[in-house]
């Protein structure tokens, strides 16, 4: 129990430590709503699940030992944050027709759909070899001794991706609930400009970073 305990508070820290999880949850609550957030939340849960299944069948002990494969997936993630960071810092600079014809005069925007936003979770979570280096390092840490290596990892993988999903979907209700303050044009042009930055540092840098 201790060493479930132990695995729960590192996972935490991990977890409410913002990235690039944190940024795109944000980003899609402002253009989908609570649901838009939410459903990012459960894409990007959904991708730490495969990464834990994949960690659990030593798929991703594979990846890592495959320099081009490794480098491949790296790359792929960090042009797709840095994508959707491009993205964002044009709206910011000059909102196309279709953004300001959702802003609401009352109600809440619904531009993102819960499936564009879902997919974008799966991709940018996907997208980020640094999960599977994270998972593949942290994870056989809590594995209690004599139990099923295959069965606990994937257990423990499960977990992370649960907590990861309640704290994003916490943050899109608490931001959907701010909703007609944030999605004001000065306030949202701001809000898409620092996140777009994030995103665009934060891909530059998994584009950088040594293994």
């Amino acid at each position: 129990m201790s060493t479930f305990l132990a695995f729960l508070g590192v996972s935490f820290i991990v977890i409410v430590t913002p990235g690039p999880d944190t940024a795109i949850t944000i980003r899609n609550t402002l253009f989908g709503g609570r649901s838009g957030g939410v459903f990012t939340a459960l894409g990007i849960a959904s991708g730490q699940t495969i990464w834990a299944l994949a960690t659990s069948a030593g798929i991703v002990a594979l990846l890592i030992a495959s320099e081009p494969l490794f480098l491949a997936v790296k790359y792929a993630g960090a042009t797709y944050l840095v994508f959707l960071g491009v993205q964002a810092l044009r709206e910011a600079v000059r909102p196309s027709a279709s953004t300001l014809a959702h802003l609401p005069t009352g109600g809440s925007a619904r531009r993102l759909t819960p499936l564009a936003a879902f997919r974008q979770g799966v991709i940018s979570d996907l997208g980020n070899p640094k999960m599977a280096v994270f998972f593949a390092s942290l994870l056989p840490q809590f594995v209690p001794a004599g139990e099923p290596t295959f069965s606990a990892l994937l257990l423990l993988g499960v977990v992370f991706a649960a907590m990861t999903f309640t704290w994003l979907a916490l943050y899109a209700v608490f931001i959907a609930k701010a909703g007609d303050y944030l999605r004001r044009p000065t306030v949202r042009r701001s809000i898409e400009g620092l996140t777009g930055t994030l995103l665009i540092g934060l891909g530059l840098r998994i584009a950088a970073e040594q293994r």
